[in-house]
């Protein structure tokens, strides 16, 4: 049994900053790079010490990228929040709150000793792209 590959890539998002694809789609099941706050005409962060100005950046861009792989942020099933700081936690979850929608996708959310390019935050996303159907 084989399945299909594709790499999604829009220049809407960040470029990637290193050996990776900006998302890679399985299927019907697609797989979305961590995202930071960046400005994806700059690189540059958003703001430098405003975590929740990067974490709206970088849902944002996670947009961008659903988008170009024809799904969207009410098809994302998991993420994974990588905090600088977990005491941001409170912070991120209201900007958070703001992109997803009941039913909420499952999630995890970890501090880390640094992120790159030493940002405050970082979220990946697994999402379907076609129809879903809530049981």
């Amino acid at each position: 049994m084989s399945v299909t590959r594709k790499v999604i890539s829009t220049d809407k998002a960040p470029a990637a900053i290193g050996p990776y694809s900006q998302a890679v789609q399985i299927d019907n099941t697609l797989y979305v790079s961590g995202q930071l706050g960046l400005d994806p005409e700059t690189m540059n962060f958003v703001d430098e010490t405003d975590v929740q100005a990067q974490a709206k950046k970088a849902l944002v861009n996670m947009g961008a990228i659903l988008e170009a792989a024809g799904s969207s942020y009410s098809k994302v099933v998991k993420t994974t929040v990588l905090l600088k700081d977990i005491k941001d936690f409170g912070k991120v979850n209201d900007i958070y709150a703001s992109f997803f929608k009941p039913p909420y996708p499952a999630r995890a959310a970890y501090e880390c000793a640094n992120l790159p390019k030493y940002g405050l935050v970082e979220i990946e996303a697994v999402a379907v792209v076609g129809d879903v159907k809530d049981a």
